[in-house]
């Protein structure tokens, strides 16, 4: 993939720097997600994707060394507890963690 991805850091923050890998999902704003089953909606996309609704796919999980890659931190944060919550719900219904 090029350019820069949004990606939803699952793992603590010790976990990464221990380690130098995340584990998370990737997010998107491809508008097929809308009817995925597995794609939480978070609200609309800023920047270059601005008005589009960004999703996360809960069905991809990855890791990747973020050093390596040079992975930062997105400047639009963390997404509000509620989301959070509607993400790992998801996902536990994929690999049930909880």
């Amino acid at each position: 993939m090029r350019d820069i991805h949004p990606f939803l850091v699952l793992s603590p923050r010790i976990f990464n720097d221990k380690t130098s890998l995340v584990i998370g999902l990737p997010m998107t704003t491809a508008s097929y997600n809308a009817d995925n089953p597995f794609a939480v909606a978070v609200g609309p996309a800023r920047g270059r994707k601005a008005g589009q609704t960004g999703y996360v796919l809960c069905h991809q999980p990855k890791s990747f060394d973020w050093r390596l890659r040079g992975a930062k931190p997105h400047p639009l944060g963390t997404l509000s507890d509620v989301l959070f919550a509607s993400v790992c719900e998801c996902l536990n219904q994929i690999v049930r963690l909880a």
